[in-house]
């Protein structure tokens, strides 16, 4: 297995070619003793000064094309990733992503650089340093969290952590007197670049909160944060109090139209169908009404055949057409022939005619009497 030789060094110190012949010792009987990435996610990352790496075999430079096939499949390969990670967000965790996944075994170790040195070359910070390295220990990328990182990589920082490459975003960095922090990194065929993440950044969350100030002043008030706190003044807190107030009785009052507007459509929709049920059975009555009155209803028929009966019981009934004879008494003249007796085929057409021929009949019997 090739190993490094102790001539072969760039300018800035970092090893950059390779050779094939071992060193005087024989460091192949030496095996790696490597931290190995985490398997459990129950723990936080460890600190590098709590299980620093004290692996006496030689540690030999990879090509990023050899560490993509595997190689050393003894050990992993060691990414570094650095940063400030303030107010830690999707973005650090989606950069730190991908520097865990840029090989098939990589142990991802991550510098987080303290106040002195955040304040000195980039500003003031949200979170204190404590904070910043809690928040890099539970992000279940992170194999292990590296406080007080350097702000430009040295050799001997490099060495001392047995770093093979180390992960950022390929933007030329600028700080501390440098057009590129990562150019000697880059150099000596350590870096790999990861991809940033866009819409997302500590800068773009603080411009939030400046840029609503007053909202989030008054939203803390309101959780019982005091004026002190909020380094808010006299004035403002009597203000941002008075808006809070403003705030309630509009709320209050869009409540109440909410619930106006909610009981005018109940209301309506009762109405509706209250008026749809009206419309049914007034349907229902005209139909009904126009089936026993109508010109085809029930009622007339019932008129009809009570008027017909009526009739047939109010006209007299015709003599049969043969009679038997009777011995008739040579005194008595034979009985006349009535003609205004009815036919029996033809009833009278109404009542006034029925009552007119009773009348009629009634008169013949007194004049023959």
């Amino acid at each position: 297995m090739p190993v490094l030789t102790t001539d072969a060094e760039s300018e800035t110190g970092i090893p950059k070619s390779l050779s094939n012949e071992p060193p005087s010792e024989t460091m192949e009987e030496i095996e790696h003793t490597c931290p190995q990435p985490r398997l459990t996610l129950t723990a936080p990352a460890p600190f590098a000064d709590e299980t620093s790496c004290q692996c006496q075999a030689p540690h030999e430079k990879l090509t990023i094309a050899q560490a993509r096939l595997g190689t050393p499949v003894d050990r992993p390969v060691r990414v570094y990733a650095d940063g400030i990670f303030d107010l830690f967000h999707s973005g650090h965790a989606r950069a730190l992503m991908q520097a865990k996944t840029l090989f098939p075994n990589s142990y991802l170790l991550v510098g987080v650089c303290s106040d002195d040195l955040t304040h000195k070359f980039k500003g003031f910070t949200v979170m204190n340093e404590a904070e910043r390295y809690e928040a890099l220990r539970h992000c279940r990328y992170v194999d292990e969290v590296i406080r007080d990182a350097p702000w430009t990589l040295t050799p001997e920082f490099l060495e001392k952590h047995k770093i093979d490459f180390v992960a950022h975003d390929d933007i030329p960095y600028s700080s501390a007197g440098s057009d590129d922090v990562y150019k000697h990194i880059k150099e000596a065929g350590m870096f790999v670049p990861t991809q940033r993440t866009e819409g997302i950044s500590t800068s773009d969350i603080i411009t939030r909160i400046v840029r609503d100030y007053d909202v989030y002043a008054r939203r803390n008030l309101q959780r019982g944060y005091t004026a002190k706190e909020l380094n808010v003044s006299f004035i403002n807190e009597k203000k941002y109090r008075f808006q809070n107030q403003v705030d309630k009785m509009k709320e209050k009052v869009k409540n109440v139209e909410e619930r106006s507007k909610e009981f005018v459509n109940r209301v309506e929709e009762k109405s509706h169908d209250l008026i749809q049920k009206w419309e049914e059975k007034s349907r229902e009555f005209i139909g009904n009404f126009l089936e026993l009155f109508g010109p085809d209803g029930a009622w007339k028929q019932m008129f009809q055949e009570r008027s017909s009966r009526m009739l047939q019981a109010l006209s007299p009934k015709q003599s049969p057409v043969s009679s038997p004879t009777r011995s008739r008494s040579p005194s008595r003249s034979p009985s006349p022939t009535f003609s205004w007796l009815p036919n029996k085929t033809s009833p009278p057409s109404s009542p006034k005619a029925a009552s007119a021929s009773i009348s009629s009949m009634s008169e013949g019997d007194e004049d023959e009497k």
